[in-house]
């Protein structure tokens, strides 16, 4: 799994952070997604690294600004915590 932050400028309410979300989640299906504008970034899991090109354009197609990327792999966590019976 790998996890991708992106740097988004011109997010400016709650509302464009639903809406970089939105455009993430139909352009490259990640498990998970987080925008924060106050952080001025987005954050991805997913199952394979993701093509910085693409994200771009998919960025500056909705009107932000396209502010970098950093892409790690990250390890899943076992399933059911750290409780979790066997």
């Amino acid at each position: 799994m790998y996890q991708t932050t992106v740097g988004v400028g011109g997010m400016m309410c709650e509302m464009c952070e639903l809406h970089i979300q939105d455009k993430v989640r139909k352009d490259f299906s990640p498990r998970k997604v987080k925008a924060n504008r106050h952080r001025k970034q987005v954050v991805m899991l997913t199952d394979e690294p993701l093509d910085e090109q693409a994200i771009r354009a998919s960025i500056e197609d909705t009107g932000y600004e396209y502010l970098g990327m950093e892409c790690k792999p990250v390890e899943q966590r076992r399933k059911g915590g750290l409780f979790h019976r066997r």
